[in-house]
Protein backbone atom coordinates (compact mmCIF):
# COMPACT_ATOMS: atom_id res chain seq x y z
CA UNK A 1 0.00 0.00 0.00
CA UNK A 2 2.97 2.20 0.70
CA UNK A 3 4.26 2.36 -2.76
CA UNK A 4 0.61 2.61 -4.20
CA UNK A 5 -0.11 5.53 -2.52
CA UNK A 6 3.50 7.25 -2.73
CA UNK A 7 3.00 6.73 -6.50
CA UNK A 8 -0.25 8.28 -6.93
CA UNK A 9 -1.15 10.81 -9.74
CA UNK A 10 1.07 12.33 -11.91
CA UNK A 11 4.85 9.63 -11.37
CA UNK A 12 2.18 7.16 -12.17
CA UNK A 13 0.56 8.82 -15.21
CA UNK A 14 3.61 9.37 -16.69
CA UNK A 15 5.05 5.82 -16.24
CA UNK A 16 1.28 4.96 -18.82
CA UNK A 17 1.91 7.32 -20.91
CA UNK A 18 5.42 6.24 -21.34
CA UNK A 19 5.56 2.68 -21.30
CA UNK A 20 2.04 1.08 -20.29
CA UNK A 21 0.31 -0.62 -23.34
CA UNK A 22 -3.29 -0.92 -22.12
CA UNK A 23 -5.46 -3.12 -23.86
CA UNK A 24 -8.55 -2.41 -26.39
CA UNK A 25 -7.42 1.22 -25.37
CA UNK A 26 -7.37 4.31 -27.39
CA UNK A 27 -4.05 6.28 -25.90
CA UNK A 28 -4.44 9.69 -27.64
CA UNK A 29 -6.28 11.39 -24.55
CA UNK A 30 -3.44 10.51 -22.44
CA UNK A 31 -1.42 12.69 -24.16
CA UNK A 32 -3.90 15.77 -23.80
CA UNK A 33 -3.98 15.81 -20.22
CA UNK A 34 -6.09 12.68 -19.67
CA UNK A 35 -5.66 10.32 -16.97
CA UNK A 36 -5.95 6.55 -16.88
CA UNK A 37 -7.63 5.63 -13.93
CA UNK A 38 -4.94 3.62 -11.06
CA UNK A 39 -6.79 0.53 -9.67
CA UNK A 40 -4.61 -0.18 -6.90
CA UNK A 41 -6.64 -2.78 -4.77
CA UNK A 42 -9.75 -4.99 -4.31
CA UNK A 43 -11.99 -6.06 -1.43
CA UNK A 44 -15.31 -7.97 -1.57
CA UNK A 45 -17.52 -6.95 -4.24
CA UNK A 46 -15.95 -3.32 -4.12
CA UNK A 47 -12.53 -1.92 -5.69
CA UNK A 48 -10.17 1.08 -4.79
CA UNK A 49 -7.98 3.41 -6.52
CA UNK A 50 -4.68 5.00 -6.63
CA UNK A 51 -6.22 8.27 -4.73
CA UNK A 52 -8.61 5.93 -2.35
CA UNK A 53 -11.51 6.01 -3.71
CA UNK A 54 -13.98 3.31 -3.51
CA UNK A 55 -16.04 1.68 -6.26
CA UNK A 56 -18.74 -1.23 -6.67
CA UNK A 57 -16.87 -3.51 -9.07
CA UNK A 58 -19.79 -3.96 -11.18
CA UNK A 59 -18.51 -6.03 -13.91
CA UNK A 60 -16.41 -8.63 -11.57
CA UNK A 61 -13.10 -6.96 -13.19
CA UNK A 62 -14.08 -8.14 -16.65
CA UNK A 63 -16.84 -10.67 -15.69
CA UNK A 64 -14.32 -12.51 -14.02
CA UNK A 65 -13.87 -12.31 -10.71
CA UNK A 66 -16.66 -14.38 -9.18
CA UNK A 67 -16.07 -14.89 -5.66
CA UNK A 68 -15.23 -11.10 -4.75
CA UNK A 69 -11.48 -9.61 -4.18
CA UNK A 70 -9.08 -10.45 -1.25
CA UNK A 71 -9.78 -14.31 -0.37
CA UNK A 72 -7.33 -15.02 1.74
CA UNK A 73 -7.94 -19.19 1.11
CA UNK A 74 -7.24 -18.45 -2.55
CA UNK A 75 -3.69 -16.63 -1.67
CA UNK A 76 -2.75 -19.23 0.89
CA UNK A 77 -3.53 -22.41 -1.55
CA UNK A 78 -1.30 -19.87 -4.57
CA UNK A 79 1.05 -19.27 -1.98
CA UNK A 80 1.40 -23.10 -0.85
CA UNK A 81 1.11 -24.05 -4.22
CA UNK A 82 3.99 -21.96 -5.44
CA UNK A 83 6.64 -23.26 -2.37
CA UNK A 84 5.68 -26.92 -3.39
CA UNK A 85 5.50 -26.61 -7.61
CA UNK A 86 5.62 -23.52 -9.01
CA UNK A 87 5.60 -24.95 -12.22
CA UNK A 88 5.53 -27.92 -14.49
CA UNK A 89 4.22 -27.94 -18.30
CA UNK A 90 1.63 -30.50 -19.15
CA UNK A 91 3.88 -32.05 -22.16
CA UNK A 92 3.57 -35.59 -22.03
CA UNK A 93 3.26 -34.68 -18.08
CA UNK A 94 1.28 -34.31 -15.77
CA UNK A 95 1.05 -33.34 -12.23
CA UNK A 96 -1.73 -33.09 -9.12
CA UNK A 97 -3.30 -30.30 -9.45
CA UNK A 98 -4.28 -29.98 -13.43
CA UNK A 99 -5.41 -33.48 -12.70
CA UNK A 100 -7.87 -32.45 -9.74
CA UNK A 101 -9.21 -29.52 -11.73
CA UNK A 102 -9.63 -31.89 -14.77
CA UNK A 103 -11.48 -34.36 -12.80
CA UNK A 104 -13.81 -31.39 -10.99
CA UNK A 105 -14.53 -30.23 -14.09
CA UNK A 106 -15.94 -33.43 -15.44
CA UNK A 107 -18.08 -33.90 -13.18
CA UNK A 108 -19.21 -30.42 -13.12
CA UNK A 109 -19.74 -30.73 -17.08
CA UNK A 110 -23.11 -32.19 -18.63
CA UNK A 111 -23.18 -35.63 -20.66
CA UNK A 112 -19.97 -37.60 -22.11
CA UNK A 113 -17.47 -33.95 -21.95
CA UNK A 114 -15.27 -35.58 -19.94
CA UNK A 115 -11.83 -34.38 -21.26
CA UNK A 116 -10.40 -31.30 -20.38
CA UNK A 117 -7.66 -29.42 -22.29
CA UNK A 118 -6.27 -27.30 -19.62
CA UNK A 119 -5.40 -23.65 -21.41
CA UNK A 120 -4.12 -19.97 -20.42
CA UNK A 121 -7.66 -18.16 -20.91
CA UNK A 122 -10.62 -17.68 -22.88
CA UNK A 123 -9.06 -16.70 -26.23
CA UNK A 124 -7.20 -20.08 -26.40
CA UNK A 125 -9.88 -22.22 -25.32
CA UNK A 126 -11.62 -21.10 -28.63
CA UNK A 127 -8.50 -21.38 -30.01
CA UNK A 128 -7.84 -25.20 -29.14
CA UNK A 129 -11.67 -25.87 -29.86
CA UNK A 130 -11.41 -24.55 -33.51
CA UNK A 131 -8.23 -27.04 -33.77
CA UNK A 132 -9.75 -30.02 -32.46
CA UNK A 133 -13.17 -29.50 -34.26
CA UNK A 134 -10.88 -29.40 -37.75
CA UNK A 135 -8.50 -32.17 -36.33
CA UNK A 136 -10.82 -34.72 -35.44
CA UNK A 137 -13.37 -34.47 -39.15
CA UNK A 138 -9.94 -35.19 -40.90
CA UNK A 139 -9.31 -38.02 -38.84
CA UNK A 140 -12.98 -39.62 -39.15
CA UNK A 141 -12.81 -39.12 -42.90
CA UNK A 142 -14.07 -35.70 -43.42
CA UNK A 143 -11.03 -33.49 -44.29
CA UNK A 144 -13.94 -30.98 -45.77
CA UNK A 145 -15.60 -30.06 -42.77
CA UNK A 146 -13.69 -26.77 -41.70
CA UNK A 147 -15.81 -23.90 -41.71
CA UNK A 148 -17.11 -22.41 -38.49
CA UNK A 149 -20.33 -20.54 -37.66
CA UNK A 150 -21.12 -17.78 -35.46
CA UNK A 151 -23.36 -15.13 -34.63
CA UNK A 152 -23.28 -11.71 -35.65
CA UNK A 153 -21.81 -9.00 -33.31
CA UNK A 154 -20.76 -12.25 -31.28
CA UNK A 155 -17.22 -12.02 -29.46
CA UNK A 156 -14.96 -14.85 -29.00
CA UNK A 157 -11.69 -14.07 -28.52
CA UNK A 158 -8.48 -12.09 -30.15
CA UNK A 159 -6.29 -14.68 -31.23
CA UNK A 160 -5.83 -14.66 -35.12
CA UNK A 161 -8.52 -18.04 -35.51
CA UNK A 162 -10.92 -16.52 -32.79
CA UNK A 163 -10.92 -13.44 -33.97
CA UNK A 164 -12.17 -15.04 -37.06
CA UNK A 165 -15.12 -16.35 -35.08
CA UNK A 166 -15.63 -13.11 -33.90
CA UNK A 167 -18.32 -10.84 -35.67
CA UNK A 168 -16.99 -7.48 -35.12
CA UNK A 169 -15.40 -5.64 -37.87
CA UNK A 170 -14.26 -3.03 -36.12
CA UNK A 171 -11.86 -5.37 -34.18
CA UNK A 172 -11.42 -7.49 -37.15
CA UNK A 173 -9.95 -4.87 -40.25
CA UNK A 174 -6.67 -4.02 -38.48
CA UNK A 175 -5.86 -8.19 -38.84
CA UNK A 176 -7.15 -9.08 -41.72
CA UNK A 177 -6.59 -11.47 -43.38
CA UNK A 178 -8.19 -13.66 -40.82
CA UNK A 179 -8.77 -17.59 -41.07
CA UNK A 180 -11.15 -18.12 -43.85
CA UNK A 181 -13.97 -20.06 -43.62
CA UNK A 182 -15.91 -18.33 -41.10
CA UNK A 183 -19.27 -17.10 -41.04
CA UNK A 184 -22.01 -15.26 -39.29
CA UNK A 185 -25.88 -16.02 -38.70
CA UNK A 186 -28.80 -13.94 -36.91
CA UNK A 187 -28.06 -13.51 -33.25
CA UNK A 188 -30.84 -13.57 -30.41
CA UNK A 189 -31.58 -9.91 -30.13
CA UNK A 190 -34.93 -9.97 -29.27
CA UNK A 191 -35.69 -6.45 -28.38
CA UNK A 192 -34.54 -6.00 -32.14
CA UNK A 193 -36.25 -8.84 -34.17
CA UNK A 194 -37.70 -8.53 -37.25
CA UNK A 195 -41.52 -7.11 -37.18
CA UNK A 196 -43.48 -10.52 -38.00
CA UNK A 197 -41.77 -11.97 -34.76
CA UNK A 198 -41.81 -9.34 -32.67
CA UNK A 199 -44.23 -10.16 -30.30
CA UNK A 200 -43.39 -14.28 -30.47
CA UNK A 201 -40.45 -15.35 -28.78
CA UNK A 202 -40.58 -18.50 -29.39
CA UNK A 203 -41.30 -18.44 -32.81
CA UNK A 204 -38.15 -16.17 -32.60
CA UNK A 205 -35.85 -18.53 -31.44
CA UNK A 206 -37.11 -21.35 -33.76
CA UNK A 207 -36.58 -18.35 -36.74
CA UNK A 208 -33.13 -17.85 -35.10
CA UNK A 209 -31.68 -21.15 -34.63
CA UNK A 210 -33.15 -21.88 -38.44
CA UNK A 211 -31.03 -19.17 -39.79
CA UNK A 212 -28.13 -21.75 -38.69
CA UNK A 213 -29.37 -24.94 -39.99
CA UNK A 214 -29.76 -22.70 -43.25
CA UNK A 215 -26.11 -21.63 -43.24
CA UNK A 216 -24.81 -25.22 -42.96
CA UNK A 217 -27.00 -26.20 -45.57
CA UNK A 218 -25.92 -22.98 -48.00
CA UNK A 219 -22.08 -23.60 -47.11
CA UNK A 220 -22.59 -27.65 -47.34
CA UNK A 221 -23.14 -29.83 -44.42
CA UNK A 222 -19.82 -31.65 -45.71
CA UNK A 223 -18.18 -28.44 -45.16
CA UNK A 224 -19.30 -27.04 -41.97
CA UNK A 225 -17.34 -28.48 -38.90
CA UNK A 226 -18.43 -26.47 -36.12
CA UNK A 227 -21.21 -23.80 -34.60
CA UNK A 228 -19.75 -21.83 -31.77
CA UNK A 229 -22.29 -20.04 -29.68
CA UNK A 230 -22.29 -18.04 -26.03
CA UNK A 231 -25.26 -19.40 -23.99
CA UNK A 232 -25.90 -15.64 -23.56
CA UNK A 233 -24.16 -13.67 -26.26
CA UNK A 234 -22.00 -10.68 -24.19
CA UNK A 235 -21.34 -8.28 -27.18
CA UNK A 236 -24.34 -6.69 -28.34
CA UNK A 237 -25.12 -6.37 -24.76
CA UNK A 238 -26.78 -9.77 -22.84
CA UNK A 239 -28.80 -11.78 -25.60
CA UNK A 240 -29.97 -14.49 -23.84
CA UNK A 241 -31.73 -17.44 -25.92
CA UNK A 242 -35.25 -17.47 -26.65
CA UNK A 243 -37.20 -20.40 -25.30
CA UNK A 244 -36.50 -23.67 -27.36
CA UNK A 245 -33.49 -22.07 -29.40
CA UNK A 246 -30.60 -24.58 -28.13
CA UNK A 247 -32.87 -27.59 -28.58
CA UNK A 248 -33.54 -26.63 -32.25
CA UNK A 249 -29.76 -25.43 -32.38
CA UNK A 250 -29.19 -28.91 -30.85
CA UNK A 251 -31.32 -31.34 -33.57
CA UNK A 252 -29.86 -29.06 -36.50
CA UNK A 253 -26.06 -29.55 -35.32
CA UNK A 254 -27.19 -33.83 -35.11
CA UNK A 255 -28.70 -33.60 -38.16
CA UNK A 256 -25.62 -32.44 -40.42
CA UNK A 257 -22.55 -33.80 -38.74
CA UNK A 258 -22.10 -30.11 -37.07
CA UNK A 259 -20.30 -29.85 -33.42
CA UNK A 260 -21.46 -27.25 -31.07
CA UNK A 261 -19.43 -25.11 -29.30
CA UNK A 262 -20.69 -23.98 -26.23
CA UNK A 263 -18.32 -20.65 -25.84
CA UNK A 264 -19.05 -20.21 -21.85
CA UNK A 265 -15.77 -17.91 -21.33
CA UNK A 266 -18.04 -16.05 -19.86
CA UNK A 267 -21.53 -17.17 -18.63
CA UNK A 268 -19.79 -20.09 -16.84
CA UNK A 269 -19.01 -21.06 -13.38
CA UNK A 270 -22.51 -19.17 -11.86
CA UNK A 271 -22.42 -15.92 -13.98
CA UNK A 272 -25.79 -17.47 -15.60
CA UNK A 273 -26.25 -20.00 -12.04
CA UNK A 274 -24.87 -23.26 -12.79
CA UNK A 275 -21.37 -24.16 -12.97
CA UNK A 276 -21.92 -24.26 -17.20
CA UNK A 277 -24.69 -22.73 -18.28
CA UNK A 278 -25.69 -25.16 -20.88
CA UNK A 279 -26.95 -26.88 -18.15
CA UNK A 280 -29.08 -23.78 -16.84
CA UNK A 281 -30.62 -23.95 -20.50
CA UNK A 282 -31.01 -27.99 -20.62
CA UNK A 283 -28.59 -28.37 -23.81
CA UNK A 284 -25.44 -30.88 -23.94
CA UNK A 285 -22.70 -29.29 -26.65
CA UNK A 286 -19.47 -31.35 -27.97
CA UNK A 287 -17.52 -28.87 -26.54
CA UNK A 288 -17.01 -26.32 -23.99
CA UNK A 289 -14.94 -23.54 -23.78
CA UNK A 290 -13.87 -21.45 -20.31
CA UNK A 291 -11.88 -19.48 -18.57
CA UNK A 292 -12.52 -16.13 -16.32
CA UNK A 293 -14.34 -17.63 -13.38
CA UNK A 294 -12.40 -20.70 -13.45
CA UNK A 295 -10.18 -19.15 -11.27
CA UNK A 296 -12.16 -16.11 -10.02
CA UNK A 297 -9.28 -14.60 -11.81
CA UNK A 298 -6.76 -14.89 -9.10
CA UNK A 299 -4.60 -16.36 -12.48
CA UNK A 300 -4.87 -16.74 -15.88
CA UNK A 301 -6.42 -19.99 -16.35
CA UNK A 302 -8.38 -21.51 -19.41
CA UNK A 303 -10.25 -25.14 -20.34
CA UNK A 304 -11.48 -26.65 -23.58
CA UNK A 305 -13.92 -29.96 -22.53
CA UNK A 306 -14.77 -32.33 -24.72
CA UNK A 307 -17.29 -35.51 -25.34
CA UNK A 308 -15.38 -38.91 -25.23
CA UNK A 309 -16.32 -38.96 -28.87
CA UNK A 310 -14.05 -36.52 -29.57
CA UNK A 311 -11.50 -37.82 -27.70
CA UNK A 312 -11.40 -41.12 -29.25
CA UNK A 313 -8.86 -41.05 -32.00
CA UNK A 314 -6.16 -39.90 -29.94
CA UNK A 315 -7.06 -42.58 -27.32
CA UNK A 316 -7.13 -46.51 -26.66
CA UNK A 317 -9.01 -46.85 -29.82
CA UNK A 318 -6.35 -44.81 -31.92
CA UNK A 319 -2.86 -43.53 -32.63
CA UNK A 320 -3.35 -40.07 -33.72
CA UNK A 321 -2.01 -36.99 -31.19
CA UNK A 322 -3.29 -33.86 -30.78
CA UNK A 323 -0.03 -31.39 -31.35
CA UNK A 324 -1.39 -28.44 -29.70
CA UNK A 325 -0.57 -26.99 -26.20
CA UNK A 326 0.08 -23.91 -24.31
CA UNK A 327 3.46 -23.58 -22.06
CA UNK A 328 1.41 -22.26 -19.25
CA UNK A 329 -2.15 -23.81 -19.87
CA UNK A 330 -3.04 -26.27 -17.02
CA UNK A 331 -0.13 -24.01 -14.97
CA UNK A 332 0.02 -25.56 -11.38
CA UNK A 333 -0.36 -22.13 -9.18
CA UNK A 334 -3.50 -21.67 -11.62
CA UNK A 335 -5.02 -25.05 -11.29
CA UNK A 336 -4.43 -24.49 -7.15
CA UNK A 337 -6.10 -21.10 -7.69
CA UNK A 338 -9.04 -23.17 -9.13
CA UNK A 339 -9.91 -25.75 -7.02
CA UNK A 340 -9.72 -23.28 -3.97
CA UNK A 341 -12.33 -21.02 -6.38
CA UNK A 342 -14.61 -24.56 -6.34
CA UNK A 343 -14.08 -24.97 -2.48
CA UNK A 344 -15.33 -21.27 -2.09
CA UNK A 345 -18.35 -21.86 -4.30
CA UNK A 346 -19.37 -25.30 -2.78
CA UNK A 347 -18.66 -24.15 0.51
CA UNK A 348 -20.66 -20.83 0.27
CA UNK A 349 -23.49 -21.96 -2.19
CA UNK A 350 -22.88 -19.36 -5.14
CA UNK A 351 -24.75 -21.26 -7.49
CA UNK A 352 -27.43 -21.06 -4.93
CA UNK A 353 -27.24 -18.14 -4.42
CA UNK A 354 -27.83 -16.47 -8.20
CA UNK A 355 -30.11 -18.88 -8.80
CA UNK A 356 -32.18 -17.23 -6.04
CA UNK A 357 -31.32 -14.12 -6.63
CA UNK A 358 -31.61 -13.51 -10.36
CA UNK A 359 -35.21 -12.28 -10.54
CA UNK A 360 -34.40 -9.67 -7.72
CA UNK A 361 -31.86 -8.67 -9.87
CA UNK A 362 -34.02 -9.04 -12.41
CA UNK A 363 -36.34 -6.53 -11.50
CA UNK A 364 -34.66 -4.14 -9.78
CA UNK A 365 -32.37 -3.20 -12.93
CA UNK A 366 -36.38 -2.94 -14.81
CA UNK A 367 -37.06 -0.59 -12.90
CA UNK A 368 -34.81 1.45 -15.17
CA UNK A 369 -37.41 1.01 -17.93
CA UNK A 370 -39.24 3.74 -16.35
CA UNK A 371 -36.58 6.53 -17.71
CA UNK A 372 -37.42 7.51 -21.79
CA UNK A 373 -33.42 6.74 -22.57
CA UNK A 374 -33.76 3.18 -21.39
CA UNK A 375 -34.80 1.20 -24.19
CA UNK A 376 -34.58 -2.44 -22.63
CA UNK A 377 -33.14 -4.45 -20.12
CA UNK A 378 -32.13 -7.66 -20.90
CA UNK A 379 -30.17 -10.96 -19.43
CA UNK A 380 -29.74 -13.95 -17.32
CA UNK A 381 -28.49 -14.58 -13.74
CA UNK A 382 -26.03 -12.10 -12.47
CA UNK A 383 -25.08 -10.97 -16.59
CA UNK A 384 -27.23 -8.08 -17.79
CA UNK A 385 -27.38 -5.58 -20.69
CA UNK A 386 -29.16 -2.03 -20.89
CA UNK A 387 -29.82 -0.47 -23.52
CA UNK A 388 -29.98 3.07 -24.77
CA UNK A 389 -32.61 4.63 -27.30
CA UNK A 390 -33.08 8.26 -28.66
CA UNK A 391 -37.31 7.05 -29.16
CA UNK A 392 -38.64 4.36 -27.09
CA UNK A 393 -41.46 4.06 -29.50
CA UNK A 394 -39.45 3.73 -32.45
CA UNK A 395 -36.23 2.03 -30.69
CA UNK A 396 -34.19 4.80 -32.61
CA UNK A 397 -30.52 4.01 -31.62
CA UNK A 398 -27.89 6.95 -30.79
CA UNK A 399 -25.69 8.24 -34.09
CA UNK A 400 -21.83 7.23 -34.05
CA UNK A 401 -21.35 11.21 -32.67
CA UNK A 402 -24.26 10.66 -30.30
CA UNK A 403 -22.52 7.28 -28.81
CA UNK A 404 -19.32 8.77 -29.17
CA UNK A 405 -20.23 11.93 -26.46
CA UNK A 406 -23.23 10.04 -24.76
CA UNK A 407 -22.43 6.69 -24.03
CA UNK A 408 -18.41 6.63 -24.15
CA UNK A 409 -17.64 10.57 -23.04
CA UNK A 410 -20.46 10.41 -20.59
CA UNK A 411 -22.27 7.91 -19.32
CA UNK A 412 -18.83 6.01 -19.15
CA UNK A 413 -16.93 8.86 -17.26
CA UNK A 414 -19.79 9.36 -14.90
CA UNK A 415 -20.70 6.20 -13.79
CA UNK A 416 -16.98 5.70 -12.26
CA UNK A 417 -17.10 8.87 -11.50
CA UNK A 418 -20.06 8.32 -9.14
CA UNK A 419 -18.69 5.22 -7.97
CA UNK A 420 -19.52 2.75 -10.21
CA UNK A 421 -17.08 0.30 -12.72
CA UNK A 422 -19.16 -1.53 -15.02
CA UNK A 423 -19.01 -1.27 -18.78
CA UNK A 424 -20.42 1.30 -21.55
CA UNK A 425 -20.57 -1.10 -24.83
CA UNK A 426 -21.23 0.41 -28.56
CA UNK A 427 -19.93 -2.70 -30.57
CA UNK A 428 -23.61 -3.17 -31.07
CA UNK A 429 -26.28 -0.95 -30.44
CA UNK A 430 -25.51 1.16 -27.32
CA UNK A 431 -25.19 -0.45 -24.02
CA UNK A 432 -24.51 -0.70 -20.07
CA UNK A 433 -23.23 -4.02 -18.93
CA UNK A 434 -23.69 -5.35 -15.56
CA UNK A 435 -21.74 -8.42 -13.87
CA UNK A 436 -20.85 -8.10 -10.55
CA UNK A 437 -19.42 -10.49 -8.47
CA UNK A 438 -21.73 -13.63 -7.54
CA UNK A 439 -21.67 -12.68 -3.96
CA UNK A 440 -23.65 -9.45 -3.93
CA UNK A 441 -27.17 -9.39 -3.24
CA UNK A 442 -30.67 -6.71 -3.25
CA UNK A 443 -28.52 -3.48 -1.11
CA UNK A 444 -26.22 -3.76 -4.13
CA UNK A 445 -28.31 -3.97 -6.63
CA UNK A 446 -30.08 -1.40 -5.34
CA UNK A 447 -27.10 0.76 -4.76
CA UNK A 448 -25.93 -0.04 -8.61
CA UNK A 449 -29.72 0.60 -9.79
CA UNK A 450 -29.39 4.37 -8.40
CA UNK A 451 -26.01 5.00 -9.82
CA UNK A 452 -27.27 4.24 -13.04
CA UNK A 453 -30.55 6.14 -12.58
CA UNK A 454 -28.81 9.45 -12.11
CA UNK A 455 -26.51 9.16 -14.83
CA UNK A 456 -28.90 8.03 -17.75
CA UNK A 457 -31.38 11.02 -16.22
CA UNK A 458 -28.37 13.10 -16.63
CA UNK A 459 -26.99 11.88 -20.28
CA UNK A 460 -30.66 12.28 -21.58
CA UNK A 461 -30.71 15.86 -21.27
CA UNK A 462 -27.53 15.57 -23.47
CA UNK A 463 -29.17 14.14 -26.13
Amino acid sequence: MTENVTRAGTPYQDAIRNNVWMHMSPHQSLFNGGEAPVIVRGEGHHIFDDKGKKYIDGLAGLFTVQVGHGREEIAKAMYDQTLKLPFMPLWSYAHPQAIEVSERLANYAPGDLNRVFLTSGGGDSVESAMKLAKNYFKLVGKPGKHKIISRATAYHGTPHGALSVTSLPGLREQFAPLVPGAHKVPNTNFYRAPEHLAHDEKAFGRWAADRIGEAIEFEGADSVAAVFLEPVQNSGGCFPPPPGYFDRVREICVEHDVLLVSDETICAYGRVGDMFACNDFGYVPDIITSAKGITSGYAPLGAMIASDRLFEPFGPGGDETFYHGYTFGGHPVACAAAMANFDVFEAEKLNDHVHENAAAFKFTLEKLKDLPIVGDVRGEGFFYGIELVKDKDTKESFTDEESERILKNFVSAKMYENGLYCRADDRGDPVIQLSPPLTVGQSEFDEMEQIIRGVLTEAWTKL
